[in-house]
């Protein structure tokens, strides 16, 4: 068997949400172990970025991020045999949000609607393990706002 023809590759949006303080939105995924961040498959025809904010809005029920950014693109195994990639694009984006936790159930009519997440902001440099490896480019965020640029002075 070449292990290349029969690679199944899925497209997913994965996003790395933070709220002014810099903690990073989370939470405890069903059938997995560790912290998840809102992420899922891209559905035919869909960019990642609109991938990103239907699932966010899907998951968390959080509608307004701003600032959003690409962090980086990556291929990940999640299973060998037979073989399946996930290619998982990575976003930052900050959102105003004052709860600390709240529930949210799923509405969508997909495959997880019903299902309910626990989300909750953590530290982003949490000892925590992250399911799927979720957190391997927790790094790359910057809690900084970008800065405007000023006009130079003339003399």
């Amino acid at each position: 068997m070449n292990e290349t023809q029969d690679v199944t590759y899925v497209h997913k949006a994965c996003a790395y949400i933070t709220r002014e303080t810099g903690e990073l939105l989370v939470f405890e995924g069903p059938g997995h172990d560790g912290l998840q961040i809102p992420k899922g498959t891209l559905e035919t025809g869909e960019s990642p970025r609109e991938g990103l904010f239907r699932e966010v809005e899907e998951e968390s029920g959080l509608e307004n991020l701003h600032g959003t950014r690409h962090v980086t693109t990556d291929v990940w195994t999640r299973r060998r045999s037979p073989p399946k990639r996930y290619v998982r694009h990575f976003f930052h984006a900050t959102v105003h949000e004052p709860r600390d936790q709240w529930n949210h159930t799923v509405a969508d009519g997909g495959d997880e609607h019903g299902a309910e997440f626990e989300f909750e902001w953590v530290e982003p440099t949490t000892r925590q393990e992250f399911a799927l490896d979720l957190d391997d480019y927790v790094q790359l965020l910057s809690t900084e706002t970008p800065r405007r640029e000023q006009p130079i002075a003339s003399d």
